[in-house]
């Protein structure tokens, strides 16, 4: 009998559940648009200019060389050079002591740091809190742990946490507190009273709290960031995620950490190890060497912070213009405006539309949100990314100006 054809044969495989009901992601439609229409792509978040000279130089030199085994596996909890460098890093700017060998892990991004610290800390049918609207791989990993989110709602037009709806959250399946500040997609930077009621629930309850702090030096007019592992009786209980792609203008390269009580970096690292175990050795050295002040661009984020301050002035001044007022901005890379009184029926609607009428690309932030719908939610709410050239924004302003952006 002869055999079948293998090419012409059903396919029987079928997605796993845990991945079935998931396509791709807001940002690969929406970019993937930007291209077929020739677009402006102020939806995802990465600068369109690369980190300080002196930095690529050092990455360039340790690919060229090899030395020390730069293009050979690094350690799966990273190189010695770089964990050092990263606990130095929280002890010069926060007075966070930590052993390098035990507290320290390096992951591939802040997204596997969150992904090892979801699948090493969370068991199938805990609860996480978290605050909504929300980065969307938050919520993928939380169903991929098999974990359950509660969301805490930011309600526009301010986004502050409300400590009262924090502490009703809380019930006796909760196993940790995923909070991210400064926050993305509001822009919103934590202040010292919400975080103190984060601190208070966790200490009430014996939580775990899983901060993401990868914009930890992009807050603008001042402010500061204010770890939540500073706060009293929260070091021993506080992962902390942060990496070097938002600070140092190379998001391509993928260098996060994950730092904080060993038994927690333990558990991201046991889970991290069955991912990518480890990442990008000369890039790793790179990273180090910048985070250590030994590149003559050591003051590179904070030249940036000072540079995105501008060019969030530029993008949120002329939105306004434009009837599109954007609420407070006070870090990240990111604006939110409300689109409601254009006519729309959805942030969605109008971002799909966007890019034929405008040549222009943002994302609708009702994707960062379990429920848009929900009264306070962000149903009618778009994000602008200003991470972009001064010329970028002002040709996509013109761009807007120039169409009709009612329904």
């Amino acid at each position: 009998m002869p055999r079948p054809d293998a090419r012409s044969a059903p396919v029987a495989a079928r997605a796993a559940r845990r991945v079935a009901h998931m396509g791709p992601t807001v940002f690969a439609e929406m970019s993937a648009l930007a291209v077929r229409t020739s677009s402006i792509n102020l939806g995802q978040g990465f600068p369109d200019t690369d980190g300080p000279a002196s930095l690529r130089a050092a990455a360039a030199e340790a690919v060229t060389t090899g030395a020390g085994l730069a293009n050979q596996y690094a350690p799966g909890i990273g190189m010695p050079a770089l964990r050092e460098a990263v606990a130095a890093h929280q002890e010069r700017h926060y007075g966070l002591h930590l052993d390098p060998a035990t507290e320290v892990t390096i992951t591939t991004g802040c997204t596997e740091a969150i992904a090892g610290a979801l699948l090493g800390l969370v068991d199938p049918g805990d609860e996480v809190i978290v605050l909504e609207p929300m980065y969307d791989s938050y919520s993928a990993m939380i169903d991929f742990a098999g974990g359950v989110r509660v969301p805490v709602l930011l309600r526009a037009p301010d986004f502050r946490l409300d400590p009262a709806a924090l502490a009703a959250a809380v019930t006796e399946r909760t196993r940790l507190i995923l909070l991210n500040s400064p926050h993305n997609p509001t822009g919103r930077v934590l202040d010292d009273a919400e975080l103190a009621a984060v601190a208070a629930v966790a200490r009430e309850h014996d939580l775990v709290v899983v901060t993401d702090e990868v914009y930890e030096h992009l807050v603008f007019d001042g402010r500061r960031h204010t770890p939540l592992a500073t706060l009293p009786g929260m070091a021993e209980r506080t992962l902390t995620l942060s990496s070097a792609g938002k600070s140092w203008s190379v998001t391509g390269w993928k260098i996060g950490w994950a730092t904080g009580p060993a038994p927690l970096v333990g558990a991201v690292t046991a889970a991290k190890q069955w991912l990518t175990y480890t990442s990008g050795s000369p890039f790793q050295g790179a990273v180090a060497a910048a985070l250590a002040g030994d590149l003559p661009d050591a003051d590179f984020p904070h030249r940036l912070a000072d540079d995105l301050q501008q060019r969030r002035d530029q993008l949120v001044g002329g939105l306004a213009e434009l009837g599109l007022p954007a609420f407070g901005v006070e870090g990240t890379y990111f604006a939110t405006t409300d689109v409601s009184a254009l006519g729309w029926a959805s942030g969605v609607a109008f971002c799909r539309a966007l890019p034929e009428r405008a040549g222009v690309v943002a994302i609708p932030s009702e994707v960062f949100y379990a429920e848009p719908d929900a009264p306070g939610a962000g149903r009618h709410l778009v994000r602008w990314a200003f991470c972009k050239r001064s010329e970028v924004l002002d040709a996509a302003l013109e761009r807007l100006a120039g169409a009709t952006l009612t329904a």
